[in-house]
């Protein structure tokens, strides 16, 4: 029963840093109004239909019904470079996992003031895997977690210069990761967890103020909300007669977030833009991690990764060429939650910088498209952990995704 004790304290220790891979909100949807301004022009975004979720009280823009939908393929490129690995192993190459992110936005008028919408997005997540053999493997060799959002959100506009918003999303919430079991001079074993879920519900409430004919101010905030993932424990090539299967439980608070943005018509044909935001983090730092084994052990313990809150700020700017062409283009840096001494492998993010472009068409008739990337640079992001008896220090020498995307618009 001692083995089944070690399974069951490797998952404590190791298993609730697999959290941190729902760290950093996705705040590109997509479109070309977040996309291709690196999520700066969320914040004051009444043109889009992606405004049911980026801003709700952007939807009193919008005077036809009108979906935007489209596709944004996430692909990175995640390299670790270890200095110091006590028991071997490889760098674990490329680790990231290449991922589609859904977007489908639809506002509906209801008269002169009201507005409705409804979204269907992928707010969170995230996905690497280092393989067995990874250096790093007793800390994390395979972690994936992603959320998708149903969002529906009503915006009333109060006078011609003022109008708010909002709305809830329930949001189901999956992991899946693996760890290795060090066994001494024995090979390795392996715990996974499989199919662990929950769904939570976010609300969220925004405001535009059109504070001159130039001048447009936006503001989201977005509530707290709480995950309870459960799903089952499986352990492999444990060298024993005796491999525990069980569950596991893991509690954590999803922070609450403040936007503010500011819109400028510098020209007919050419916007600035201007936001930055704030984010809890150092509220989702504890987490409670429960582990039910097939056997007399189980365990509960509470884990302080002793995240700070961030905060962001960017710039963009939108041009339009003609009546059917707009370009848009934006920079923006966010500030990391975790120092180097407390960083771990499933969510290796220093500070970050973001920029990104977009191109959009007006189609003949009711249909616009548009094309999209953004570059996400995370530093170096340094490293010393050790997991299991086991230190591995390092940095990542490669650490950026790629976000490229594509989307329609289709106003009835």
């Amino acid at each position: 029963m001692k083995i089944v004790a070690a399974v069951a304290g490797v998952l404590l220790l190791g298993a609730a840093q697999a959290l941190m891979a729902a760290g950093f909100y996705l705040t590109e949807v997509g479109t070309p109004g977040s996309l291709g301004t690196a999520g700066v022009a969320n914040p004051t975004n009444n043109r889009g239909a992606e405004s049911v979720w980026t801003n709700p009280a952007g939807m009193t823009g919008i005077d036809r019904r009108t979906v935007d939908g489209g596709m944004t393929l996430a692909l990175p490129k995640i390299e670790f470079s270890p200095s110091v690995a006590t028991k071997g192993g490889s760098d674990g190459g490329n680790a990231g996992v290449i991922a589609p992110i859904p977007g489908t936005f639809y506002v509906h008028p209801l008269g002169e003031k009201w507005r409705i919408g409804f979204s269907l997005s992928a707010p969170l997540g995230g996905g690497l895997d280092y393989g067995d053999s990874f250096a790093g493997r007793y800390s994390v060799s395979k972690v994936q977690i992603m959320g998708a959002a149903l969002s529906s959100a009503l915006a009333y506009r109060v006078n011609d210069r003022f109008s708010i918003g909002g709305g809830a999303s329930f949001i189901y919430t999956t992991l899946e990761q693996d760890i290795a079991l060090n066994q001494g001079p024995l090979p390795d074993g392996k715990i996974s967890i499989d199919d662990a879920d929950d769904f939570g519900v976010q609300g969220y409430f925004g405001l535009t103020w059109q504070m001159t004919e130039r001048v447009l101010l936006g503001a989201v905030y977005r509530t707290e909300f709480d995950t309870k993932l459960k799903g089952d424990v499986e352990v492999q090539n444990l060298l024993t007669a005796f491999n525990p299967t069980g569950s596991v439980k893991l509690d954590w608070t999803n922070p609450q977030w403040l936007d503010l943005g500011l819109r400028f018509r510098a020209r007919e044909d050419l916007h600035l833009m201007l936001s930055g935001g704030w984010q809890e983090w150092s509220e989702y730092s504890t987490n409670l991690l429960t582990v039910t084994t097939s056997g007399p052990a189980s365990g509960v313990a509470v884990i302080d990764r002793q995240w700070d809150d961030t905060w962001y700020l960017g710039g963009a700017i939108a041009k339009r060429f003609g009546d059917s062409a707009l370009f848009t283009m934006g920079i923006k840096y966010d500030s990391s939650p975790v120092d180097d001494a407390n960083r771990t492998f499933d969510l290796p993010f220093d500070e970050t910088w973001t920029i990104s472009a977009s191109y959009v068409r007006a189609g003949k008739g009711k249909i616009d498209y548009a094309i999209g990337g953004s570059l996400l640079y995370s530093g170096d992001a340094d490293i010393d952990q050790t997991s299991q008896g086991v230190r591995v220090v390092g940095d990542f020498d490669s650490n950026w995704i790629l976000f490229l995307g594509g989307t329609l618009r289709y106003r009835f």
